[in-house]
């Protein structure tokens, strides 16, 4: 009776060991545990959990199909797989199955399986790769402030992908603004005084974000997005007050230009401070003068916009697209 060959295979972003019941069991009714070697992490869990594996070494993938299936032949082999996922031994194994009159059974069972967002620590990985001693020496060179441009840039450039509506441009750039995060996050592990890594990055936002989101993960009463936006600028003026060594106004205010970078292009400031304005009862249609000078006019022309519920920054944008078509076709 054919015996059976079975691949455990396992994700290695999850804590080795972690299996499910159906891996453990295939253990357990195993004639006989095999791996490449010591050094591989789910391998070294199913031995610290008492169950004895061999190992055989890198062996090619030719020679380690034969050895398993002659091996199954005999007694139920299970297979721990290796982190590289054991390239070119799944091909080897169906030519063996293909060669033996009556081989044996082979079944891949997953024991672990990625969680969402397990890709973000083999980025994480991966930049610490090109940081560490004998890495890549442009990346080792590189400064928080040498790397502002790059963020700069790559934030441009996933803001207009976003508005060309490429799906694959769109993954892409927004690829390279995370890349230049976990960078400075690399960057600041190194830091003499007051380092930080991208675990504490992680942490600070997810801080955050239970904090300005009362209506979710407490008892805030917000129900519609006006109202999520009143709390969340109620919230970052109590986080300015509590912040500020000895104050910044009346509820902690400080000025509706407080905290907007000055880098900022002004169609995007001029949209934060009117979306300010409106939140603490200001009237946006007071708000600049169609009448007046070029700035009191561009001012008003941006209230206008956001009491129409559109982005003067994206409607401008969306104006020279049209003219720039309107150029290259007349």
């Amino acid at each position: 009776m054919p015996g059976r060959l079975t691949l455990l295979v396992g994700s290695p972003r999850i804590a080795p060991g972690l299996f499910t019941r159906a891996a453990w069991q295939a253990l357990d009714a195993a004639g006989v545990v095999l791996a490449r070697d010591e050094t591989e992490p789910l391998a070294d869990a199913v031995a610290e959990a008492g169950t004895p594996v061999r190992h055989l070494g890198d062996v090619a993938p030719p020679e380690l199909a034969r050895t398993l299936m002659d091996l199954a032949a005999q007694a139920p082999v299970v297979w721990v797989s290796s982190a590289d996922g054991d390239p070119g031994l799944t091909d080897a194994i169906a030519s063996e199955v293909s060669r033996l009159g009556s081989p044996p059974e082979v079944e891949v069972l997953v024991a672990s399986w990625d969680v969402p967002g397990s890709r973000l620590l083999d980025l994480v990985a991966v930049m610490d790769r090109l940081r560490s001693p004998g890495g890549c020496p442009w990346d080792a060179e590189q400064t928080p402030e040498s790397l502002v441009k790059y963020l700069v840039e790559e934030s441009h450039e996933a803001a207009e992908a976003i508005e060309s509506g490429d799906r694959d441009h769109i993954r892409e750039e927004l690829g390279d603004v995370l890349l230049q995060v976990v960078f400075q996050a690399r960057v600041a592990q190194e830091h003499a005084t007051e380092p930080f890594d991208v675990d504490d990055v992680a942490g600070a936002i997810i801080e955050k974000l239970v904090r300005r989101h009362p209506h979710v993960f407490a008892d805030g009463a917000a129900t519609t997005p006006a109202e999520v936006e009143q709390a969340w600028e109620q919230i970052k003026a109590a986080e300015r007050a509590a912040k500020a060594p000895h104050g910044g106004g009346e509820d902690g205010h400080q000025g509706l230009l407080h905290g907007i970078p000055r880098s900022l292009p002004s169609l995007l400031a001029a949209e934060k401070v009117l979306a300010r304005l409106e939140r603490t009862g200001g009237d946006l249609s007071a708000v600049g003068d169609p009448q007046g000078d070029l700035a009191a006019r561009l001012l008003a022309l941006v209230a206008e916009a956001r009491s129409r519920g559109v982005s003067a920054e994206e409607v401008l944008r969306q104006a020279l697209r049209d003219l720039d078509q309107e150029a290259q076709t007349g």
